[in-house]
C-alpha cells in the first residue's frame, strides 16, 4: 500500500490545468492580478515548473473567495422604541442633577438679516 491511498487522488491532465491568462479572461481580471493574487498566497494554485497553473477545483474555489453577501440590516422601526429624550429633563432627574439648558443660537446670516432690517 503506498502513501497515497489514504487520499483522494483526482486524475489531473494537462488539459484540466489553466493558465493565468486564461483563469484572468474567465474571472474578468488582470493576467497580472491572478499571478500577484497567486503568489502572495491568497487564491489556490499549482506550481509546475516556474509556472503557475490552475485546477477547475481552484477556479470554484477562488469564485468562493470573492464572493460578497449581502449583510443583514437592522430593521429601519425598532421593535421596542424609546421615547425621545428632551435636552433639558424636567421632573425628579433635574432635581437630583442641576444641568444648565443649551438653547442654539440662530445663524450669523439669520443675525445679520435681523440687524438690517432694524437699521432700515
Amino acid at each position: 500500500m503506498t502513501s497515497h491511498s489514504r487520499h483522494s487522488v483526482t486524475p489531473v491532465t494537462p488539459e484540466a490545468l489553466y493558465r493565468p491568462d486564461q483563469v484572468a479572461a474567465m474571472l474578468g481580471r488582470s493576467e497580472w492580478w491572478v499571478r500577484d493574487q497567486a503568489r502572495k498566497t491568497r487564491i489556490p494554485y499549482c506550481r509546475v515548473g516556474n509556472s503557475y497553473r490552475f485546477t477547475a477545483e481552484h477556479l470554484v474555489e477562488i469564485v468562493r473567495l470573492l464572493e460578497v453577501r449581502p449583510q443583514v440590516s437592522p430593521p429601519l422601526i425598532s421593535v421596542d422604541p424609546q421615547p425621545a429624550r428632551s435636552a433639558c429633563p424636567a421632573g425628579p432627574e433635574r432635581a437630583a442633577a442641576p444641568q444648565t439648558c443649551l438653547k442654539a443660537r440662530p445663524p450669523r446670516r439669520r443675525l445679520r438679516e435681523l440687524q438690517t432690517a432694524a437699521v432700515a
